[in-house]
């Protein structure tokens, strides 16, 4: 029985672990076909983007790829960052948690409509 409940709490241990992951937010501000932010560096690890609209007189979103991928292909778009709905003028919204990768992403408005912009994790 002993060993039964160090297993049980050996492995309710390690599933904490695994989910206490750091989450850190960026912050992205959309103007009128821009974003503020042209290149980000990052290191490895979960992220969740928050997107401003600043001054943008329609509603705007946010997309992520692989560097290198066909941005108008949406089966290459990272879901989980989507913003979880579109971004209204004045507003902020977040996308969902992305686990982002050593290498480049490109992300983009197609809403606002913005140029491709460059994601370095190192």
């Amino acid at each position: 029985m002993k060993k039964l409940v160090s297993l049980v709490t050996l492995f309710f241990a390690f599933t904490i672990a695994a989910f206490a992951q750091d989450v850190k937010t960026v912050t992205l501000e959309q103007t009128k076909g821009d974003f503020t932010v042209k290149e980000l560096k990052l290191s490895e690890g979960t992220y969740v983007f928050d997107i401003v609209n600043k001054g943008v007189d329609h509603e705007v979103g946010f997309v992520l790829i692989e560097a290198g991928k066909d941005a108008s292909n949406k089966e290459n778009h990272i879901k989980n960052a989507y913003v979880q709905k579109t971004v209204k003028e004045g507003e902020t919204q977040s996308s969902k948690e992305v686990m982002l990768k050593k290498g480049k992403y490109t992300y983009f408005c197609p809403l606002n409509p913005t140029p491709q912009y460059t994601i370095i994790v190192e």
